[in-house]
């Protein structure tokens, strides 16, 4: 932990400076900027292992922001610092790919542990999966894309590439619908939008050329979740 680098985008110099003098002395090496051209040059162009990112920001929207950094770095782990309490509002952060939400006014210690946390749980992302093999082709993640035996190649959506990862990371093992809310759609499980996860997996088991009627790759447990099986 000592090592990892965090980058605070926050346009409030005070809130700025703390959480930037929190994180030096928790061991972490913290950088900051201050509008969302610096954030944006920072966190796109250096390299960083978690952005805590304010929503207001001078010259731009934090949440656009987001968006950027889900299409060029689509595994850094962020945290959004906002004092918009609304629901809708963290749900949508939620929902573009931030991984947790810190409402100002908030504690050094709560924001410390969130850190940790998302970092901890940053270890399954993708990128630590770099081919999945399963019967009829292989996956390769670090391209998003699919090569079927025959030759063909199908591209991956982030989502679809995340999801499987996940799943096939704990391959024999029934993940639940729940579990893949919170983790691979970062959205808390009461929200229930489990019809977009299964629209993905339909997608995902027709790009590996899975029987819907029938799959062999990614299994519904009727009740439980989705069970995936590789190759043999």
């Amino acid at each position: 932990m000592a090592s990892r680098r965090v980058l605070v985008i926050e346009d409030d110099p005070a809130i700025r400076r703390a959480v930037v003098d929190a994180l030096s002395y928790e061991g972490y090496q913290p950088s900051q900027a201050g509008t969302f051209a610096e954030g944006s040059e920072a966190a796109l162009r250096f390299p960083c292992d978690l952005v805590l990112l304010d929503l207001v920001l001078p010259g731009g929207d934090g949440l656009e922001l987001l968006r950027d950094l889900r299409l060029g770095k689509p595994t850094l782990p962020v945290i959004i610092l906002t004092a918009r309490g609304e629901e809708q509002d963290r749900v949508k952060g939620l929902r573009l790919g931030a991984d947790d939400y810190v409402v100002k006014p908030f504690g050094v210690g709560e924001l410390l542990a969130r850190v940790a946390a998302v970092l901890r749980r940053s270890a399954e992302r993708p990128s630590d999966v770099g081919e999945v093999r399963f019967g009829g082709g292989v996956a390769d993640l670090a391209r998003s894309e699919i090569r079927l035996d025959g030759g063909e190649t199908r591209a991956l959506s982030e989502k679809e590439a995340e999801l499987l990862a996940y799943l096939a990371r704990r391959s024999g093992r029934v993940v639940s619908r729940a579990e893949l809310l919170e983790r691979v759609w970062r959205l808390p499980a009461h929200l229930n939008h489990t019809r977009t996860m299964d629209m993905t997996v339909v997608r995902l088991r027709e790009k590996l050329g899975d029987d819907a009627a029938e799959p062999r790759v990614v299994l519904t447990v009727r009740g439980k979740g989705y069970l995936f099986q590789g190759e043999g």
